[in-house]
């Protein structure tokens, strides 16, 4: 006799889970999703680049790191 309590109790919250509004964020364009890819990639990039040069001893190396650093921030200046 429970069982078939438990059942009904299940198929509601399904029919409570189907009925409910649907909030879903709006449809991206292909141009938003590039930007959105390669805003992306840039950052994490530059966090991988602060990331090593918190890290970097040989000054060759720092200045490497800089410059990278300096780019990646022209890149995103540039995206906006």
């Amino acid at each position: 006799m429970s069982r078939g309590w438990e059942v009904k109790s299940v198929q509601g919250m399904m029919d409570d889970h189907d009925n409910r509004p649907k909030h879903r964020e709006p449809e991206r364009t292909p141009e938003q999703m590039a930007y959105e890819k390669k805003r992306y990639g840039l950052e994490l990039s530059r966090t991988g680049v602060r990331n090593d040069l918190e890290k970097a001893t040989n000054p060759r190396h720092r200045a490497q790191l800089e410059a990278a650093l300096r780019y990646l921030d022209g890149q995103l200046a540039e995206l906006g």
